[in-house]
């Protein structure tokens, strides 16, 4: 059972941390966070595509948690140093990705009773919304592109049980990039988008979510609860189920 381990990605080191292993840290990634008090304490060996090889076997790590996409983990194979792959792009992704680490940790029980907590708290955040937002259009950005979360995706999938209508269809994937123009032809009522500094697109200011004001933003930490598939989910449904209570019009159309 791995004592050092070295999580080169966020969602993953907040996964050890909820599951009560904290302490199993000897590294991380410069993007990983949360807890802060913890995180702060602990050596950064760059980030999750760019880390330093020699910062990692340095803190000679029993396992070192990563995505399939990470390029180091090859190198670290080839000198002896174990690695555990882990990717996440839906809920079902989230839900493997907690259950192999809970194992790896040597606490199934633990990683089970997460799981549901984190579900039942996005239920009833769910289930609190009033019925007059159900239809409600909605466009999420994730990053500059634009990206945009799919109906695929976790977060999609949390606006599904909202009762939200994603602009983005399943058959686009997960985090699609898609055209200023496919935004513009969709029309949607909410849009959420992340980055406050992202230039608007031409023509955009014609669309009904911005001469209406109803654009959500968060603050970076907010971002980060939002982007990374994990423990903190269930935050992330709020921050979603806030949104369309504050911007998303009432009595909105179903799609079609």
């Amino acid at each position: 059972m791995p004592q050092r381990i070295v999580s080169l990605q966020p969602a993953l080191t907040e996964v050890v941390c909820a599951l009560g292993e904290c302490q199993r840290l000897v590294g991380v990634d410069r993007y990983s966070s949360w807890p802060a008090e913890v995180i702060a304490a602990l050596p950064v060996v760059g980030g999750g595509l760019d880390p330093s090889l020699e910062a990692i076997v340095a803190l000679q790590p029993d396992v070192v948690l990563l995505t399939r996409a990470a390029p180091i983990r090859q190198r670290l194979e080839a000198l002896g140093v174990r690695t555990l792959a882990l990717d996440a792009e839906n809920q079902a992704g989230v839900e493997r990705m907690v259950h192999s680490l809970a194992l790896l940790l040597g606490k199934p029980r633990a990683g089970e009773r997460l799981w549901q907590r984190v579900q039942a708290s996005i239920d009833a955040t769910a289930r609190a919304l009033p019925a007059d937002i159900r239809g409600v259009r909605v466009y999420v950005e994730v990053s500059r592109g634009p990206y945009a979360a799919g109906t695929s995706s976790y977060i999609g999938e949390i606006l599904t049980r909202m009762g939200a209508v994603n602009i983005v269809s399943p058959d686009m994937g997960a985090f699609p990039l898609v055209s200023p123009e496919f935004v513009l032809r969709s029309a949607p009522q909410v849009m959420i988008q992340g980055d406050a500094d992202t230039p608007r697109p031409p023509g955009w200011e014609g669309l009904e979510a911005v001469q209406a004001q109803r654009i959500c933003r968060f603050a970076p930490e907010q971002v980060n609860i939002l982007l990374r598939p994990g423990p903190r989910m269930d935050e992330a449904a709020q921050l979603l189920a806030q949104c369309l209570l504050e911007k998303a019009p009432r009595h909105a159309p179903a799609s079609d």
